[in-house]
């Protein structure tokens, strides 16, 4: 699941983005409102986290403006504005949630996760293809009933491949989604996470549902 953040406070934006990448988010971030804007014109987040006070274009205006422009992507305000009348009027701009700081990096993970659950945009919690079923919320992974084990990376690249099912995805495609905006796509990450994800699969009998496509990328079908 891809997350941007929009954060003027470097050492808070490091905090929080290495914590959701811990958690096996894909997280882009932007100090100041004009590139949060840019970004989020740019990618299919998932959910948007956006402080208020930015330098340059304003929060508000940043969230204003990305509602006229996309209705559905889950937003998440985060400031230090903790005042009714600021709630009240930033819900109203289009805001699906409001945190004050400070806060618990554990309540910010346990609402984008209930943001991420009722976003119209969401896929089924689980999915289940063939003799695989990955629950994206309780964070398993069943192989023909037995449980396997995956590290943040492999369920978050097993996920979107699933999501995508019978649709070839190329390295670039994984690496902007399951990685972020800054990673180097030239080296062989992905085809190190696949192989030690059919690894995983082949225990099963089920290292055939991901197929390589030579030369363009991957692709997740039902083993048949």
């Amino acid at each position: 699941m891809r997350v941007l953040l929009v954060e003027d406070e470097e050492k808070l934006c490091q905090i929080i983005s290495h914590g959701l990448k811990a958690e096996g988010f894909a997280v882009d971030t932007a100090n100041d409102g004009a590139k949060g804007f840019e970004l989020a014109m740019s990618y299919p987040y998932e959910v948007i986290v956006l402080d208020l006070m930015l330098p340059g274009v304003s929060g508000s205006n940043v969230l204003k403006t990305i509602r006229q422009k996309n209705k559905s992507v889950p937003i998440l305000i985060l400031t230090a504005r903790d005042g009714t009348a600021d709630k009240v009027s930033h819900m109203e701009a289009g805001a699906d949630d409001y945190l004050t700081k400070p806060f618990a990096f554990s309540e910010l993970l346990v609402r984008l996760r209930a943001l991420l659950r009722r976003a119209p945009q969401q896929r089924e919690d689980i999915i289940s293809i063939g003799g695989l079923e990955i629950d994206r919320f309780a964070r398993t992974v069943k192989c023909m009933g037995q449980c396997v084990d995956m590290s943040a990376k492999e369920f978050a690249l097993l996920v979107y491949l699933a999501q995508n099912k019978g649709r070839v995805l190329s390295r670039t495609m994984i690496i902007e989604h399951v990685w972020d905006q800054s990673f180097d796509g030239f080296t062989n990450i992905v085809d190190v996470y696949i192989r030690q994800i059919r690894n995983k699969l082949s225990d099963r009998g089920l290292a055939s549902m991901i197929s390589t496509v030579r030369g363009v990328g991957y692709v997740l079908n039902d083993g048949t």
